[in-house]
């Protein structure tokens, strides 16, 4: 990734990511950085056209799967690893972990084929090497904004006209919290879990606390 820094914002809709996203692109700014701002489903032309199908249109969980994974495919090699190969600073509205928590822990779909699918779009090895042996690419840091499902739907109650995931029911939520979680118990260095449900200020301080933990921001 040369000296680029590739940072994740997890969590369902009304956890409040956006605008701490904003917030951590300034002060890595004010260091002289050069930040990229992305999401996901989304980042690329292709990608955004891809995210209001999945948003919006009727499918099953293995053809949003494989939407997410297409768009994400085309956002990794149009955004991500160009910004990661000039140095920039990339704050992604969500990853791969979102799908493994909508797709897989939400919609129940296959958490192996998920990784089979990680591994085929985001890996990054010598020819004629398998899945398996694959090196994936995954953020330095993934910030999960962890906030109980009612909170959140009291919080977007009025905010906008919800997609077909925002109109899920609460049950729903609760097993994508529980995809995030088995998510970080797998990958416990790379997850900083904060609690969303806090004023703003106190997650913003718990936000900045994390990354400079990891030293990737000078206090």
């Amino acid at each position: 990734m040369s000296s680029g820094l590739f940072i994740s914002f997890e969590g369902i809709d009304g956890a409040g990511k956006s605008t701490h996203i904003d917030s951590l692109a300034q002060a890595f700014r004010a260091q002289g950085r050069v930040v990229t701002l992305t999401r996901e489903p989304g980042g690329t032309p292709l990608a955004e056209r891809l995210r209001q199908m999945v948003l919006n249109d009727p499918m099953d969980a293995m053809t949003e799967a494989l939407l997410v994974f297409a768009a994400r495919r085309d956002h990794v090699q149009t955004v991500i690893l160009p910004a990661l190969a000039r140095g920039d600073v990339l704050l992604c509205d969500r990853f791969t972990d979102a799908t493994f928590a909508y797709q897989g822990a939400g919609r129940g779909f296959d958490w192996e084929t998920l990784a089979v699918l990680e591994a085929w779009v985001q890996g990054r090895a010598a020819d004629g090497a398998t899945a398996a042996t694959a090196v994936v690419l995954q953020p330095h840091l993934t910030i999960w904004f962890d906030l109980p499902p009612q909170v959140a739907a009291e919080r977007l109650s009025t905010a906008r006209v919800p997609d077909k995931f925002e109109s899920q029911p609460l049950a729903f939520f609760e097993k994508v919290a529980s995809g995030y979680a088995r998510r970080m118990d797998a990958d416990v260095g790379r997850f900083a879990r904060i609690n969303a449900d806090q004023t703003p200020a106190q997650v913003w301080q718990d936000v900045l606390q994390a990354v400079q933990s990891k030293g990737l921001l000078t206090p």
